[in-house]
């Protein structure tokens, strides 16, 4: 078997650390493996496959001599090390927002358009977490009866803000249930223990956040129809890991529940959970730390004749939001010969 020179760019981070994980746990074809970061993080010890690896200082000749490198080091550490690497020969596949929105960078998802890869494509995008999980759900809906128009309003995890944000929480819950007074709101707009916050990142001119442009711009780009229409709303909740999104779409071909679970049931990489009677639906704690998006509740818009149903999508906001769809990407290289 062949075996591949790898790197883990913001290895300590926590999306660094679940691509070491997925690395390991889907028997990655690993001949070599450096674990990069800040100079705040050099020196520190991490396990790949029971060998401890001692990380080391991100350089501009880092990408020497490697075929693939998993970025999750932030935007600025991208843009400014990305080219580096690419030019040395290495494929990057970056978990920040720096290129997602670059007309020359492939912005993928294996399960949807995986003939965006190219050989001379040495820069990957990983698409936003409630991105990802929403077009592996619309790729054969779309396909079988063309979408035409989406309304998304998505439930994050407080993981997707990191690890701060996680810590915010456990400190608010855990200071209301001694009775204490809870601490004031620090990575968040308010405070998030038993609350729900209408705000992902910064607002733009239109009064939609960056994190909705984001889900809107993306899509399309990745589904490759600009002629589809979306509008997300994106509220931060009190759960520590994966994401929910209620969707509603409506197609200019028919498409039934029953069709719908259909297609979904056949789809890689979806998980049907879907009976109603026996309270069968996806939640996030089920959804943690498993590399599948699921898909429930489906049913058609009993508000319109036209063709629309919504539905309720749930996947783990850290793996297939992040660290699975990067490894994915670089076991679609492999299989398809462009390393």
């Amino acid at each position: 078997m062949v075996k591949y020179r790898l790197a883990v760019v913001g290895a300590t981070g926590a999306v660094g650390r679940e691509m070491i994980k997925m690395l390991e746990n889907r028997s990655f074809p690993v001949e070599s493996i450096k674990f990069l970061a800040s100079e705040r993080s050099v020196g520190q010890k991490l396990t790949y496959k029971d060998a401890e690896v001692t990380v080391e200082l991100l350089t501009k000749d880092s990408g020497k001599g490697l075929d693939i490198a998993l970025f999750s080091a932030g935007t600025h550490v991208s843009k400014e090390f990305a080219p580096f690497f690419a030019a040395d020969g290495c494929f990057v596949i970056d978990n920040s927002s720096a290129w997602r929105m670059d007309k020359n960078i492939p912005l993928i998802v294996p399960e949807v358009n995986p003939r965006e890869l190219k050989k001379d494509k040495r820069i990957i995008a990983n698409p936003n977490c409630s991105t990802i999980q929403m077009v592996v759900a619309l790729k054969p809906l779309h396909d079988f009866a063309k979408i035409k128009r989406v309304i998304v309003s998505t439930y994050q995890s407080v993981s997707g803000a990191g690890q701060n944000g996680v810590n915010e929480l456990i400190e608010q819950t855990k200071a209301w249930a001694e009775g204490k007074t809870i601490p004031s709101a620090n990575k968040f707009q308010y405070q998030i223990a038993f609350n729900l916050i209408p705000q992902i990142d910064v607002f733009t001119e239109n009064d939609y956040t960056k994190e909705e442009m984001k889900m809107t711009n993306e899509t399309k780009k990745i589904m490759g129809d600009n002629s589809i229409e979306i509008s997300t709303t994106c509220v931060r909740v009190p759960v520590f890991r994966s994401h929910s999104e209620s969707v509603w779409i409506e197609t200019e071909k028919p498409l039934s529940p029953a069709q719908a679970k259909e297609l979904l049931s056949k789809a890689n990489g979806i998980q049907l959970l879907d009976d109603p009677k026996t309270k069968k639906y996806p939640t996030p704690l089920f959804a943690e730390n498993m590399q599948t998006t699921y898909v429930g509740r489906i049913r058609s818009d009993i508000s319109t004749k036209n063709n629309a149903l919504t539905f309720w999508v749930v996947s783990d906001n850290l793996l297939k939001g992040a660290a699975l769809n990067a490894v994915q990407i670089a076991e679609t290289l492999v299989a398809i010969g462009l390393v």
